[in-house]
């Protein structure tokens, strides 16, 4: 008896999702109408280079399948590469863009509520971009799945790194089935709820930094702070291209008040980023700390850091203030130039915490003294990576065929 009332309960509940899933709005498209899109040279450049992203992703995969990580430059001297980096550039994008779209739904701002939905997408498909990333640098992702749930670790901030995002991922697709449906009572308690999981997940993966005690260049509160504030830079760049791609670069003028009022943010938030980096600079080399001071004179000296700074905070910062972010057309170029140098200041971030050998002595008599550690990426990393870009533009171009992504004119 009891057997049958269970059963009863589960078909109830099968039943119940469902019916919910059947009232998600969704466009009913098959692929010639997925693969129908406006042949401009435009349109036709981004399909070829996305096909070429997407190719280049399975020839990787293949490099991978056959070599393992010895299809990787990675090293026990420098064992975070390109792809570490690139699933830092993905995950930032999507906390940043969950950032952007609360602001409309969560927060009440009602100019913003025209990219609520993009932009909660937008979160959805940077991060699934960067799981697939990591996925293959992780080596077993099925396994570390099971023993994540079986032996979680408790004191790794690794495993908290993983988990809390795999929780922020559950509520943003949730929040976005929520936005589709024009439901904004629960599409705000869940988007809120994200937020806050995306939040902590995001600062924790700062923290992976920031406990490495024998990397005093990381080591410290700095890392968990900064990956919020660059989270939010990221999200605005992509919002000013996300729209500019929708619009192709005409704005009407209620996108235009939108994109000026996120100009002026991004402002004030640069302003502090440049502030942020100085002043690390600063500490890092004042008093000639070993393993920090000479490692900060290093990162001053290469080309990878100033092009962080030129590409991702000083070109944006100057055209925004040049007309106090009137100009929408300009900063969709910026913000191009600005997630240029963002991917920069994630493979800064973990190729320049590897930069000094731990071993800095020498262990036999004829060895040669450490110097200072040298990585370029493979060509499977590389393809990978590009990988994960082309599947990012494919999702989000899935998203815009299969799902109404502009504002609901009743909201």
């Amino acid at each position: 008896m009891s057997e049958t009332v269970e059963k009863t309960e589960e078909t109830g509940i099968i039943a119940k999702a469902k019916d919910f899933v059947a009232t998600i709005p969704y466009n009913k498209i098959g692929m010639k109408e997925l693969l129908d899109f406006e042949k401009t040279p435009r349109n036709n450049l981004i399909a070829v280079i996305t096909v070429a992203l997407l190719a280049l992703f399975v020839v990787g995969l293949a490099f991978f399948f056959m070599h393992g990580h010895h299809a990787y430059n990675v090293t026990k001297e420098h064992p975070w590469g390109l792809l570490l980096a690139v699933y830092i550039f993905f995950v930032v994008s999507s906390t940043g863009l969950c950032i952007i779209g609360s602001l409309g739904d969560v927060f009440g701002f009602k100019d913003y509520m025209l990219i609520s939905k993009r932009a909660i997408f937008g979160s959805i498909v940077t991060i699934l971009a960067g799981f697939a990333v990591i996925a293959v640098e992780i080596g077993h992702p099925v396994t570390m799945l099971i023993y994540n749930v079986l032996t979680p670790g408790l004191t790794s901030a690794i495993w908290w790194m993983g988990t809390l995002y795999g929780i922020y991922l559950t509520f943003m697709i949730i929040e976005f089935v929520f936005l589709l449906k024009g439901d904004m009572k629960k599409a705000k308690i869940f988007g809120l709820t994200g937020l806050l999981v995306g939040l902590a997940a995001h600062s924790n993966l700062g923290s992976v930094f920031g406990f490495l005690n024998a990397r005093p260049i990381a080591n410290g509160v700095f890392y968990p702070t900064y990956f919020i504030l660059t989270a939010f830079i990221t999200g605005v760049f992509i919002a000013f291209i996300i729209m500019g791609f929708r619009y192709k670069l005409d704005f009407p003028e209620k996108v235009k008040t939108m994109l000026t009022g996120l100009a002026k943010i991004q402002a004030l938030l640069l302003s502090i980023l440049i502030f942020f980096i100085i002043w690390k600079m600063f500490t890092d080399i004042y008093g000639g700390m070993p393993n920090r001071s000479e490692v900060a004179v290093h990162i001053l000296g290469s080309w990878t850091f100033w092009a962080e700074v030129v590409l991702a905070m000083l070109i944006p910062l100057y055209l925004i203030l040049k007309d106090m972010g009137r100009s929408p057309v300009a900063l969709f170029w910026a913000s191009m130039s600005g997630m240029v140098g963002i991917f920069f200041m994630r493979y800064n971030l973990v190729h320049d915490s590897q930069l000094k050998p731990l071993q800095m002595m020498k262990t036999t008599e004829y060895q040669l003294a450490p110097e200072w550690i040298h990585y370029f990426p493979s060509g499977t990393e590389m393809m990978i990576s590009l990988g994960g870009l082309g599947l990012c533009i494919a999702m989000y171009y899935a998203g815009t065929k299969f799902f109404n992504l502009d504002e609901d004119e009743h909201h």
